[in-house]
């Protein structure tokens, strides 16, 4: 290194040092803010075309959008995926104020088929018919393209609601 190059290095190295240990902490608070908000999350099941995910958790909530959101706890549950809490990705087919209703293995909203229901699961599983009648305030009908999707169609997903709901998804991979 030339004595040029030396002395300009010894005069900058120490205010860059200083500018950012100031500049770490401002951007450490802006990430740590950015994170409380996102997440990126993984699907491991084939309910979903997608295996990666952005979550934000106060996105607006609307048909269309992919949601993830914590099941009821049910045997059924714990026996497809395991113990301990799960995290389901589902599409919003029906938004409070829809009617949802049945006809044999058919499922409509406001009139429209949507999906069929299944009487069991893979692992030979009773099914049950899920909710029927208005979408409450606060609550989404679930569901994907998938014939062997566990979402709303079946009361042990039911309709979901905000308290089980961890933000609106987009799929990235």
């Amino acid at each position: 290194m030339t004595h040029f190059a030396s002395r300009l290095v010894r005069t900058i190295k120490r205010p860059l040092v200083l500018t950012g240990l100031v500049l770490l902490p401002l951007g450490w608070g802006a990430v740590d803010a950015f994170a409380k908000d996102h997440a990126f999350l993984i699907n491991a099941s084939p309910s979903l075309p997608n295996w990666a995910f952005w979550l934000d958790k106060h996105a607006r909530i609307e048909r269309g959008s992919l949601i993830f959101f914590e099941p009821p706890a049910s045997r059924l549950v714990e026996a497809h995926f395991g113990k301990g809490a799960q995290l389901f990705g589902k599409r919003v087919l029906g938004v409070p104020g829809d009617v949802v209703s049945h006809r044999g293995q058919e499922v409509f909203i406001n009139g429209r088929k949507i999906a069929a229901r299944l009487d069991e699961t893979r692992l030979g599983i009773a099914l049950h018919k899920g909710p029927e009648g208005p979408i409450p305030d606060g609550c989404f009908y679930t569901g994907t393209s998938h014939p062997r999707g566990l979402d709303s169609r079946y009361a042990e997903i039911g309709f979901v609601c905000r308290g089980q709901i961890l933000g609106s998804g987009r799929a990235i991979l």
